[in-house]
């Protein structure tokens, strides 16, 4: 009986060591291996998954990837991964790759998009922005003095700040004159609003409230319908002329909510000074920009820049160098370079540090951590300024990424996203249109 309980006990301990190794070994894979990657056609990519276990590997569609120089062609292909692998394509297309451990234990599902091999004109450009809503965005709710009472003819209707107006009585509402002519008109009746929070569409019924104050009816929402501002063109596409800029979405300053664009511009700007950053307070690229020096139109407005073409003619007016596109699995910390236009008549390039980069996901405008070491820009803006955003970072001789946030606590350090996403992006935006 002693010898039988020494074994079970044996037998437990073993049991225990190999499910705490085994889950050991899977969060290794987890934490190391990303969960998407980009690679370029005709390049090789090394990627050290470093498992303790034999991994097998399933692709849901055979004939793109390479491991090891070795296509892809049945089901399964089993790998001791103990070791560096290498990953290539010579033709695009995506792919899920399906992890497992002893072909049993699922691991982790890395989706894998092989992409041409392409040269874009890397800018830094400062352009002003300008951005039609498609809709109405509630950025307020008041009162109305009407009579003795303070009436809030918006209350309990649903409607609150970063609501999206569409449609007033049956009939779109574009634009703010399109609310105020439907509030005149109604002789305070109720209005049939339809809006949009988040993604949720709902109608309600808003009845105005002639005001004391100037005798005309309201409605009590204070609303926007168009914004502007200056950014920094990233790169554009020789080939077709799109562009991409900024590298993180344009929000509305007091709601936060993401600005559907209806209509949008970018047009040549002038720079006339530099607010510079300190810690708790950001500064700023001071710039106009005017009607008639229109560069391209923009087509959509997303969390990871803004997206569209050039004019026919922009690219002529638009300084900028080609670069071949350098994907997250090019990127290395240390030294690289921004392209910005902080005096409003040169693009410079100035010396960063890439500090940290993200190995998990691309998703985002944050995939890497960079600080400003350059003297002359320090001394100039004190790091990274508000109107920066979409400088583009350079590293061995690729385009690699754009500068989107600066730390506020910090200026001289801030984030950057990924080439790649932007890229994603702008083919997403090219499709939908």
């Amino acid at each position: 009986m002693k010898k039988s309980a020494f074994v079970i006990k044996a037998l437990f301990i073993l049991l225990s060591a190999a499910i705490a190794v085994t889950g050991v070994s899977v969060i290794k894979v987890v934490m190391t291996v990303p969960g998407e990657m980009v690679l370029i056609e005709g390049e090789e990519y090394q990627y050290d998954i470093g498992s303790l276990f034999p991994i097998s590997i399933k692709a849901d569609t055979e004939g793109i990837l390479k491991i090891d120089e070795k296509t892809i062609e049945r089901p399964y292909n089993h790998f001791g991964l103990s070791r560096p692998v290498s990953l290539s394509s010579d033709k695009g297309g995506s792919l899920k790759l399906n992890l497992r451990f002893f072909g049993v234990i699922p691991v982790k599902t890395i989706n894998v998009d092989v992409v041409s091999n392409k040269n874009l004109v890397a800018c830094g450009n400062t352009v002003g922005v300008k951005i039609k809503l498609d809709g109405i965005l509630v950025i307020g709710i008041s009162s109305v003095i009407s009579g003795d009472e303070k009436i809030v003819p918006a209350r309990n209707t649903g409607i609150k700040p970063g609501s999206v107006i569409t449609a007033v009585n049956g009939k779109a509402a574009g634009s703010i004159d399109d609310l105020v002519d439907a509030i005149e008109q109604s002789g305070g009746k109720p209005l049939k609003i339809r809006f949009k929070t988040g993604e949720t569409v709902q109608e309600t019924l808003v009845t105005p409230a002639r005001s004391s104050e100037d005798g005309r009816y309201h409605i009590g929402l204070w609303v926007r319908d168009s914004t502007a501002g200056i950014g920094t063109l990233t790169f554009y596409d020789p080939d077709t002329g799109k562009f991409g800029a900024l590298g993180h979405g344009i929000t509305d300053v007091d709601t936060g909510t993401l600005m559907s664009v209806k209509t949008g511009e970018i047009l040549e700007s002038d720079i006339l000074g530099v607010k510079m950053s300190r810690s708790g307070i950001p500064g700023e690229l001071k710039g106009v920009f005017s009607e008639g020096r229109h560069l391209g139109t923009i087509l959509a407005n997303t969390e990871v820049g803004i997206y569209g073409k050039l004019d026919r003619d922009a690219m002529g007016r638009l300084r900028g160098r080609i670069y071949p596109v350098g994907v997250r699995a090019n990127i290395r910390e240390g030294p690289a370079k921004i392209l910005s236009n902080i005096d409003g008549k040169n693009i410079e390039e100035y010396d960063i540090v890439i500090q940290k980069v993200s190995r998990q996901s691309l998703n985002g405008s944050k995939g890497m951590i960079i600080k400003i070491t350059d003297e002359r820009l320090l001394k100039t803006t004190g790091g990274i300024v508000q109107g920066m955003s979409g400088s583009p970072v350079i590293q061995d001789g690729r385009i690699v990424g754009a500068v989107t946030h600066v730390l506020v606590n910090d200026p001289t350090r801030g984030y950057g996203i990924f080439i790649e996403t932007m890229l994603m992006n702008a083919a997403q935006t090219a499709c939908r249109k």
